[in-house]
């Protein structure tokens, strides 16, 4: 669908060379059945887990953070977009967090910018995404733009660095650069003395275990079965319960189980070492953290 002929923001500048871009009329919103959802503690909505693409019903990695005043969309990995609409309207989000630019973590940026820029989801100011640096020009190059100054009614790029910290309502998100083979964070959600932390993608590595130091809730990936030759740039489900085991982590959620993998089996693996509650994270599944 050429944008030009959809809703527009009025805000927004014409976008995409090649589309008919009809005079600009506001947004008609449709009303949308969703109860107010901000929560007063901390919870997490597993909005995705697939990896490294979506399977029916099992989008890539997409979750839902809320806290007091607050709700932001955590990676946005392919059909998570479509999943976070059964839960908020996305208008009404806070923030979006985006671990690293792969694919599985980011590519419904797009779904997102199409629906918030003509879908008739317009947010009442410029959306925050706290992505990695390079995220932006991303996007705009898969728009076949040179620059990112058009994204910016809508979607508002703030880089992510080691250390980070960013404050929405009563809702604090830190993040910590993990390794992999791309810049890539961790996040540490924080509110009412209640601890979120996940790991994004990531191998083994000190950061991730200072990340999840006492976790209430640790989301962690369980992507392969075993590790190639010289390469961490992923956690086996050994090693998601070797972190979670030595940062003392209350609970324990795998996700991002990768295709060598069940998720059951990656679950019971990791709970074999890690000797503490363990579960597997499933779409749809909301946990008061």
């Amino acid at each position: 669908m050429c944008p030009g002929n959809a809703l527009r923001s009025p805000f927004l500048p014409r976008l995409l060379v090649g589309c008919v871009i009809r005079d600009p009329v506001r947004a008609v919103r449709s009303e949308r059945p969703y109860a107010p959802r901000m929560s007063a503690t901390l919870t997490l909505t597993v909005l995705g887990t697939a990896s490294p693409h979506p399977r029916p019903d099992r989008p890539c990695s997409g979750y839902l953070v809320r806290g007091p005043g607050a709700e932001v969309w955590v990676d946005a990995g392919p059909g998570s977009f479509a999943e976070l609409q059964r839960h908020t309207d996305p208008a009404r989000l806070s923030a979006v967090w985006i671990s690293h630019t792969h694919a599985d973590h980011s590519a419904d940026l797009l779904s997102a910018f199409y629906a918030l820029a003509y879908g008739g989801l317009t947010p009442p100011a410029p959306l925050p995404v706290y992505a990695p640096a390079d995220c932006a020009q991303r996007l705009a190059g898969f728009l076949g733009r040179a620059g990112t100054g058009f994204l910016s009614g809508v979607l508002d790029f703030r880089p992510l660095s080691d250390g980070h910290t960013a404050r929405h309502g009563g809702l604090a998100l830190t993040a910590r650069a993990v390794v992999h083979d791309v810049e890539a964070y961790g996040l540490r959600a924080e509110a009412g003395g209640r601890v979120l932390a996940y790991s994004g993608d990531s191998g083994p590595c000190a950061a991730l275990t200072a990340l999840a130091e006492r976790a209430d809730l640790f989301l962690c990936e369980a992507d392969i079965d075993a590790h190639r030759e010289g390469e961490r740039v992923h956690l086996t489900p050994e090693d998601a319960g070797e972190a979670a085991r030595a940062a003392a982590v209350r609970h324990l959620l795998v996700t991002h189980v990768g295709p060598t993998l069940t998720p059951a089996a990656a679950t019971a693996r990791a709970a074999a070492v890690f000797g503490g509650p363990t579960a597997t994270a499933r779409v749809g599944a909301t946990t008061v953290v």
